[in-house]
């Protein structure tokens, strides 16, 4: 399976998880999680944002007002204003979905001219390996929304 391809996937199956959320529970924090479900949506959201926009120069970020809800470091306890709604969130994953893979079609095998680091012990050196994270990333994030269904009761 292409990039792109596990791009649809991962970002189906992130969807499908929001779908079956309960509208009520999207701002429920369970003990032992660090966040919500509206966070972490939004979270996977603005992280593709971030690291597409990082790797492709002329891709267009859309909704970046949202990073001060959803960056790294944030947290629900910390909100200061209104957070966009559930069909907000999901109408711009469903959107961005086919603007990210219309932008990286045919550029995946672009070098970068710097390495995009993650700390100091990881490196990505082309558009794909950053696509592949952003895709990983994006796994993790679903998995916790799953594990939030499954707490909170879908």
């Amino acid at each position: 399976m292409g990039t792109i391809e596990q791009l649809k996937f991962a970002r189906g199956y992130t969807i499908g998880r929001l779908s079956s959320s309960k509208e009520t529970t999207w701002d429920e924090q369970p003990t032992g999680f660090n966040n919500t479900i509206r966070w972490n949506a939004g979270h996977i959201y603005v992280t593709m944002e971030h690291f597409i926009g990082l790797v492709l120069p002329t891709y267009e970020k859309q909704h970046e007002d949202w990073g001060r809800f959803f960056a790294t470091g944030t947290s629900p306890a910390n909100w200061e204003g209104q957070p966009p709604t559930n069909e907000e969130i999901l109408d711009a994953l469903q959107e961005q979905t086919n603007r990210v893979s219309a932008a990286l079609e045919g550029k995946l095998n672009e070098v970068l001219p710097e390495p995009v680091k993650l700390g100091t012990i990881f490196s990505m050196d082309s558009v794909d390996a950053v696509a592949q994270f952003v895709i990983w990333h994006e796994g993790v994030h679903a998995g916790v929304i799953h594990g939030l269904n499954r707490v909170i009761g879908e």
